[in-house]
């Protein structure tokens, strides 16, 4: 069949787990260290809960991630490729982490036992809640029968419409990994003032602008929609994606404003889990739709 394949994605989609597995998607544990000790941020949280992760960020502690190696890639593809199975991978953006180099490494390795099976990697440009609509779009493709290459090619396209906006409570945790271009142009001890990044189109992390207080946060955001082309549809291209790093209220609230102004049908609210907490801190904000091409910036 054309489309006997796997969908594999990594944790860093932050999907609750009953959505991986009602999309027949295989999951990547990222690893993260929190106090000398690793875990696998599984999506059920079965090593440690996302209440107590954030409970420690809040107290003060800070996390670390690493990236994912050749080996681990190699050991939970193999199964799917002794089967007979091709693989489609949707990697966490290669500006955040180098897990896209070692699995494109890994999956010329893959082809190279299995002759005759194909593996495709794609730099997703994305985290957390963009990754996660592309898995549902890819599942959704598979289902419809689309080919391996078919849906790599309509992810591909997806991934340049894909708009992503975040803000956090703060900059410290960012800034401290580094996963943020510009950081220092935002900081500030001014009280209330919330800088707002958008992942721009090569995937890095760019702050965007800043605003005082979560009221003009949503109000910029709203207006972030209109200016980048968010239409409510019945279609999956409709929906507004959110997540929120241990602030369920902020979200729903956005959920709220957000259905008032534009009479979105189709929301997803998520919890942003350890490995992108790690970086992101408490209390962060992100949206992601289907609009027009990213913002592109220089390095």
């Amino acid at each position: 069949m054309e489309n006997n394949y796997v969908i594999v994605v990594d944790s860093t989609t932050d999907l609750p787990q009953n959505l991986a597995d009602e999309w027949g998607l295989v999951v990547v544990p990222y690893i993260f260290t929190l106090e000398g000790k690793d875990y696998h941020n599984y999506l059920d949280y079965r090593e440690l809960s996302s209440k107590d992760f954030y409970g420690k960020l809040r107290e003060g502690k800070s996390a670390t991630t690493t990236q994912v190696t050749i080996f681990r890639y190699m050991e939970i593809w193999e199964p799917y490729l002794k089967e007979g199975k091709d693989i489609l991978y949707m990697c966490l953006s290669s500006g955040l982490s180098k897990s896209y180099d070692q699995s494109v490494m890994a999956a010329q390795q893959a082809m190279e036992e299995y002759p005759g099976r194909k593996v495709i990697t794609i730099d997703t440009k994305s985290a957390s809640l963009g990754q996660g609509m592309l898995a549902y779009l890819a599942s959704k493709a598979r289902a419809d029968g689309c080919s391996l290459e078919a849906a790599a090619e309509e992810i591909k396209d997806v991934i340049q419409y894909l708009q992503i906006w975040f803000v956090p409570d703060d900059l410290f945790h960012l800034k401290r990994s580094g996963r943020v271009s510009g950081a220092s142009a935002l900081l500030g001890s001014v009280l209330s003032i919330k800088p707002v990044l958008s992942m721009v189109a090569d995937g890095r992390i760019v702050p965007i602008g800043k605003v005082r207080g979560w009221s003009k946060v949503f109000d910029y955001l709203l207006a972030r929609m209109e200016e980048h082309n968010f239409k409510a549809t019945e279609d999956p291209y409709g929906a507004l994606y959110i997540a929120h790093s241990d602030s369920p209220e902020r979200a729903q609230q956005f959920r709220e404003v957000a259905a008032a102004k534009f009479g979105i049908k189709d929301f997803r609210i998520i919890d942003i889990g350890p490995v992108i907490g790690a970086h992101t801190g408490f209390g962060s904000l992100a949206i992601s739709w289907v609009g027009n091409e990213r913002i592109n910036i220089n390095a």
